[in-house]
């Protein structure tokens, strides 16, 4: 096979992972959010022990990256692709971690009164959650555009985070009842905040691997 041909190979296939990897952490954010809001400790429970699954993807990635230095010696974009993806799927990781975090909530909250409908925070995971795909998406895609118009996204989420924080906060100090709950819910909010930063380190790879340089500006 022509050596610029298995190159082009092994990096589609490395792409698919990234995908696949990408698509589970997506509907973890969204189940966390979503087990806590229905009180689902048997969803919750599944996204801590899908856990496994995720760092089992990263794992084989990362394998196909390192064989991919070793057999195709890349230069110039193509190895910052390489090391792009290194990192992607360390923050991707990190990610499905931040997710586990959230479920392990719903099941220290299992019998506890909430004391207020939840409306902002699966609004903020939902934000959140195509903050990812799409940084994923224009990593996969070459997408600078896309890749700008996300890292930029991530000022709603900030404003999102700081607006539920505060209210839980005041709900925590006002309230003589349920203050260990507002500020779970305040934590919870602050996890889904950092799950949006690591959406936008995704963005600044892509930028990376395209230009050499990280200038979202």
């Amino acid at each position: 096979m022509v050596p610029r041909v298995k190159m082009i190979e092994e990096m589609e296939n490395i792409n698919d992972q990234i995908s696949a990897m990408g698509e589970q952490v997506e509907t973890d954010i969204l189940n966390a959010v979503k087990a806590l809001q229905e009180r689902d400790t048997q969803l919750a429970r599944h996204i801590i022990d899908n856990g496994d699954v995720i760092d089992d993807m990263e794992d084989e990635i990362q394998k196909e990256c390192f064989n991919f230095l070793a057999t195709q010696s890349p230069i110039g974009s193509d190895l910052r692709y390489c090391i792009s993806v290194m990192k992607m799927i360390r923050d991707l990781e990190r990610i499905g971690d931040h997710c586990e975090d959230l479920a392990k909530y719903t099941m220290r909250l299992e019998n506890a009164d909430y004391g207020q409908e939840l409306v902002n925070l699966p609004r903020m995971a939902d934000m959140t959650s195509k903050m990812v795909s799409n940084a994923i998406q224009s990593f996969l895609n070459r997408d600078l555009r896309m890749a700008r118009k996300v890292w930029k996204a991530d000022e709603e989420v900030d404003e999102t985070f700081r607006a539920i924080y505060n209210q839980q906060i005041k709900l925590a100090t006002e309230k003589q009842d349920n203050t260990e709950v507002y500020i779970m819910f305040a934590f919870i909010a602050a996890h889904l905040e950092r799950i949006a930063d690591y959406a936008t380190n995704i963005c600044e790879e892509t930028v990376f691997s395209m230009e050499g340089e990280i200038a979202m500006e």
